[in-house]
């Protein structure tokens, strides 16, 4: 299979990794953690980083991500990846320039509703797994508390300020893909249209003629 169309799989299967509904029991330290991370997101509004994906094969992809909580996000993937993703708030599209591709998911059912939501809730519409301890952080682990699949998130997490590192989405097929993020700081007044992806494929504007 070709690398690219095997990236561009990986990526939007784990895209599409479902989570739902389960409150789950925390040791007290664990729920420290937890309701920590939860206001560092929950007050993370607008911000940019650096990002270096890495798939299963171990092929990595670099690029620069925006967000403007609640709902919005931007991976802009370096050349020569043709990757373009963005969440306006509703849906998650993804487009490949190279490949000339789209696809498109409702971002509820993403991984990334998880920290991009209005308001962050990782004791309700998901099952707390792991709360583990590094020596420069943490990490909270995620999964559908349904059992449905075998998609998890976890979420890293940086002391000494608290930020968000990045995080590792694993898919019912159990394929992974890692985002580490560098650099990531606060923005503002970021362009309302970075968000904004609509298809370009000519069907497209056919159909929409129709």
């Amino acid at each position: 299979m070709n690398s690219s169309i095997s990236r561009r799989a990986v990526l939007a299967a784990a895209l599409a990794a479902p989570f739902s509904a389960r409150a789950a029991a925390l040791a007290p330290d664990d729920r420290a953690l937890v309701d920590r991370a939860v206001a560092y997101l929950q007050g993370l509004g607008e911000a940019a980083a650096r990002f270096t994906q890495t798939d299963a094969r171990g092929a990595t992809a670099t690029g620069t991500l925006y967000l403007k909580r609640p709902g919005k996000a931007r991976f802009a993937y370096d050349p020569p990846s043709g990757l373009l993703v963005v969440s306006n708030g509703a849906t998650v599209a993804v487009a490949d320039s190279r490949l000339k591709t789209f696809s498109a998911y409702p971002l509820a059912t993403t991984p990334l509703s998880l920290f991009l939501a209005r308001t962050v809730r990782l004791d309700q519409g998901v099952e707390v797994t792991r709360v583990g301890r590094e020596s420069d952080g943490f990490s909270i682990t995620a999964r559908d508390a349904r059992k449905q699949t075998a998609g998890e998130i976890t979420l890293m997490f940086r002391d000494a300020p608290l930020v968000l590192a990045g995080w590792t989405v694993t898919d019912a097929q159990s394929r992974v893909v890692r985002v580490s993020l560098q650099g990531l700081k606060a923005a503002s007044g970021l362009d309302p249209t970075l968000f904004v992806l609509k298809d370009p494929r000519p069907v497209a504007a056919g159909r929409s003629r129709m």
